[in-house]
């Protein structure tokens, strides 16, 4: 299949944040690859809601921590669609391991997911955008600005994702602009403490939780802001500024 569309590929768009980044870019009107892992429902359903807002949308699973799965991926969206314009990186793990629990098998599933995984994707989508040119966007994490004890493996994977952002936008440009997104308190963890959350709360400066549409209003204006390079934005209602 070739597209006159522009074809964005949003990796774990079975499910919270990636779902709505996916849905944000096929209301502008793109062919979004949907990738998933273990979420096929969910990524059927996020399909069928770029198609009914006026973009297309076809499917593609693989399980990035697999070391060959993300240039695969890649691959296989522009040899399926013809092309590829926009790389979101949004699939990820956030593991609760606090220090005396982390196991080497802990370690290297969030490492294989949460950093090895954009950047090998990375690589791939910068050799296919670099005659038309293109755009990279990866999700970070606010961890990779805060400590957080009980989730020290996570927060240094995101960390690596805010460095890959500076070092891959130097290497692949003037073709390729590569960006990250570092949202706060969106969307909770599963099973989060209502006291936790609450305090959560409390101390972010602007008063509230945000909404996966911060997070996609950040991706979105990423994906258009050409002379925008190398940058993190955080979106996490001022939290990084408390200090």
């Amino acid at each position: 299949m070739t597209t006159d569309r522009r074809v964005a590929l949003v990796t774990g768009a079975g499910r919270r944040v990636g779902r709505a980044i996916a849905l944000g870019l096929g209301q502008r009107g793109m062919h979004v690859a949907v990738h998933y892992n273990g979420s096929a429902s969910g990524a059927r359903e996020a399909a069928a809601a770029i198609e009914d807002a006026g973009g297309a949308a076809t499917l593609f699973q693989a399980d990035l921590s697999a070391p060959p799965a993300p240039t695969g991926l890649v691959d296989d969206v522009v040899a399926r669609l013809g092309r590829l314009d926009v790389l979101v990186n949004s699939a990820a793990i956030m593991q609760r391991t606090p220090l005396d629990a982390v196991t080497p098998a802990d370690w290297d599933a969030t490492f294989a997911l949460n950093a090895r995984a954009p950047f090998f994707a990375a690589v791939a989508a910068g050799r296919h955008m670099k005659e038309r040119g293109g755009v990279i966007v990866n999700i970070a994490d606010l961890a990779a600005l805060e400590t957080w004890p009980a989730y020290i493996p996570h927060g240094l994977s995101k960390t690596v994702v805010v460095q890959m952002t500076r070092a891959l936008a130097r290497s692949l440009a003037p073709a390729v602009r590569v960006n990250a997104v570092a949202p706060g308190a969106i969307l909770l963890p599963e099973g989060w403490d209502a006291g936790v959350a609450e305090r959560l709360r409390r101390t972010t400066p602007l008063g509230r939780f945000g909404s996966v549409n911060d997070v996609v209003g950040a991706v979105l204006y990423l994906v258009e802001a050409d002379y925008v390079t190398g940058e993190t934005i955080v979106v996490d209602g001022g939290r990084h500024v408390r200090r």
